[in-house]
């Protein structure tokens, strides 16, 4: 019985090692061809000869922005008015992506915070209202908001650095924070007339550089905005910002 089985065996194990060369064989092709689909596949959209799976590092498209930084005035409240901060939430979208140039839409909200000279202080030593000094008459502390939206356009000297300018408009608006009865009492009657700073919006246009470094976090970025900002009826004001960017 044992030389039986013995035989068996032996009959059988070419038979065992010819099958299992075959269905290696098979698998082989199968995996080749697989290759060949995804390289196929990949030059198809225009992409290269590369893993159809590989995942994008940098990602641009809609995105959600925040800022903050200083703000300091360099005309008409650089005496009276102190640098601020400024704070702006903000959404966009990359219109244009290519490996050196995108473009980008952006539309924002901001609130700018500014200690300023209290109202006597400003009349001793005059105003605009008073027919003297080099400054417009303000209530002292300043709060704007602006409503904004620019255009920005970047190019992009290595993979990961964008390197660019902005250009937008938009509307800010400063209310009372004091009493209105107040501001008329104690400030108009000093100045002897109202400046009209805080009675309606004043439109603003501003343009920059911007810089921005895209990091492993393949949906977030950081980056630098420099903005001259003139508002109608305000004031030239400089803004240096900060700012974090998820794109989605």
């Amino acid at each position: 019985m044992m030389v039986l089985a013995l035989s068996a065996s032996l009959l059988s194990s070419p038979l065992f090692v010819s099958a299992a060369y075959a269905q290696d064989e098979e698998e082989e092709d199968f995996l080749e061809e697989g290759s060949d689909s995804k390289k196929k596949k990949s030059k198809s959209s225009g992409g290269g000869v590369e893993d159809a799976g590989a995942i994008r590092e940098i990602n641009r498209g809609f995105y959600a922005k925040a800022s903050a930084g200083v703000n300091s005035y360099l005309l008409n409240f650089s005496r009276s008015v102190n640098a601020g901060t400024n704070v702006t939430l903000a959404i966009g979208q990359d219109f244009v992506d290519t490996e050196k140039q995108s473009m980008a839409w952006e539309v924002g909200i901001g609130q700018g915070v500014h200690n300023g000279a209290a109202w006597y202080e400003q009349a001793a030593y005059g105003c605009y209202t008073l027919g003297t000094g080099s400054e417009p008459c303000t209530e002292g502390d300043l709060r704007t908001y602006t409503l904004q939206a620019n255009y920005e356009i970047s190019f992009y000297p290595v993979r990961r650095i964008g390197i660019g300018a902005r250009v937008g408009a938009g509307v800010l608006y400063s209310p009372l924070l004091i009493e209105p009865n107040a501001y008329i009492e104690d400030v108009v009657d000093e100045f002897g007339a109202d400046p009209g700073l805080h009675n309606s919006p004043k439109p603003i246009v501003f343009a920059g550089p911007t810089f921005e470094y895209y990091t492993k976090l393949s949906h977030f970025s950081i980056g630098v905005d420099v903005d001259i900002v003139y508002g109608i009826g305000w004031d030239l004001g400089l803004n240096g910002t900060g700012s974090l960017k998820y794109t989605f």
